[in-house]
């Protein structure tokens, strides 16, 4: 009979044991970094800090926040990995790379340890979702540079039969569905989307002539969306199962188990922060905030009170499955969020309503715009071909069900027809921002 954990023992660690040996590791990655890396030393130095200091896990607050800036000043003022790097070259066996909103590209390093455990990581979350080793998985995510690329290993080591696919063209990857009949996949929950409409469109009934049974998604909020995740489900015949990763990190960290409840982050890898945006304080279990992760096992390159910019809500509960990590569900990105009628909104408050209403295709596209020096929004949705609705009354209904859902309503809703909206064959282009004088875009 199949084992249940990848590893019971860690996964359902009580929180006690865990947190004492969070600390241990705290401290270890704590004096590693103060020890090896100028930028550390420095850091740390100005807020009057030292290794020895860190006697409990709340005295994490003490260490001096990172963000992505900061990781790419000191990327350019050391090149070619920065001054953050704890061991020497010679230690780095893989950089994954990523581009922030300068286009700037950040490298992440590691040592041969830190791929190896990351790489465990990916297994131990391939096996939540139920991946065995008499599964064919096909990985359909860029291997260029992408810190996602590697997580086939980790299907791999479970003993899966992997098909290492990578981004092809749409025609490609059906011939390799098709070809194939790989049972498992993960792509991102736009591409899934638009991939099992096309295979209807050339004549292919995904739930009957394809194999997949397990889509794994990653890189926008609709994963953890019921609405988005049940018509994925549905359009497939198969379950969908959501994770969370960040390239500063390592690839996925985070995911979903069978009971959909929140993605189980790997704690024993990394201590979770949600705090206020504004004041940097911690929030309350349920309640919206800033997700800061500190590495405590990495060996080239510790990140410490980093600042992913994704909002988050968490629990500490033990989930059904008997898992007792932490769980977070991802509302979206900070530099997503706008405000309007002084509410906060990102782009999946908005999913939450389309995929629900069933006279819609669920694609949508929020604009800001500026009215009367106030900051407002349009919503475009797309109107199902062949639906018996009036226009305006389905306006209404998606108004309505907006201002249920955010306590504020657009300025406009716009009613497509389908498919007049772009379709993503990556991320979806959710948000354009018309208040700067141009178009300035943002991914869901």
């Amino acid at each position: 009979m199949s084992k249940k954990y990848w590893n019971e023992a860690i996964e359902t660690i009580s929180r006690e044991e865990l947190e004492v040996y969070q600390l241990e590791k705290l401290k270890e990655q704590v004096t590693l970094a103060y020890e090896n890396s100028p930028y550390y030393r420095k850091s740390f130095d100005e807020v009057g800090v030292t290794p020895t200091d860190i006697t409990s896990l709340a005295d994490i607050h003490k260490l001096p926040v990172l963000t992505k800036q900061i990781v790419r000043e000191r990327q350019d003022a050391a090149p070619i990995l920065g001054d953050l790097v704890t061991v020497p070259e010679e230690k780095v066996v893989f950089i994954s790379s990523s581009s922030g909103s300068t286009g700037v590209p950040t490298a992440s390093p590691f040592s041969k340890r830190d791929f190896d455990e990351f790489q465990d990581v990916e297994s131990r979350l391939f096996w939540g979702t139920g991946m065995r080793p008499k599964d064919r998985y096909v990985h359909a995510l860029n291997f260029s540079l992408f810190v996602g690329g590697p997580d086939v290993i980790g299907a791999q080591n479970i003993g899966a039969l992997c098909i290492w696919a990578g981004t092809l063209p749409t025609d490609r990857l059906l011939f390799i569905l098709q070809q194939y009949q790989p049972t498992a996949i993960w792509t991102t929950p736009s591409y899934a989307w638009y991939l099992g409409e096309t295979a209807k469109q050339k004549g292919i009934d995904v739930a009957k002539d394809l194999a997949i049974k397990t889509i794994i998604v990653a890189g926008e909020p609709g994963g953890s969306i019921p609405a988005t995740r049940k018509a994925i489900e549905d359009l497939w015949d198969a379950k969908v199962y959501d994770f969370y990763g960040i390239s500063d990190i390592f690839g996925a960290c985070a995911g979903a188990c069978e009971y959909h409840a929140g993605l189980h982050i790997a704690e024993d890898h990394m201590i979770v922060e949600v705090v206020d945006e504004k004041t940097g304080l911690p929030v309350k279990e349920g309640e919206r905030g800033e997700m800061l992760l500190t590495t405590l096992r990495k060996e080239a390159r510790p990140m410490i009170r980093f600042k992913t910019g994704d909002i988050v809500t968490y629990t500490d509960q033990k989930c059904e499955c008997g898992r007792t990590s932490k769980r977070i569900e991802i509302i979206g990105r900070t530099d997503d969020m706008f405000i309007s009628g002084g509410v906060n909104i990102f782009p999946s408050d908005i999913e939450h309503v389309t995929r629900k209403i069933e006279e819609l295709t669920g694609e949508y596209r929020v604009s800001i715009i500026k009215d009367n020096h106030m900051t407002k929004f349009n919503v475009e949705v797309e109107k199902r071909a062949n639906v018996d609705i009036d226009n305006e009354e389905l306006k209404n209904i998606v108004t309505h069900e907006i201002k249920v859902q955010l306590g504020v309503k657009p300025k406009e809703v716009i009613i497509l027809e389908d498919g007049e909206l772009p379709r993503a064959t990556h991320k979806a282009k959710r948000l354009i921002d018309l208040t700067q004088g141009g178009e300035n875009y943002a991914t869901a």
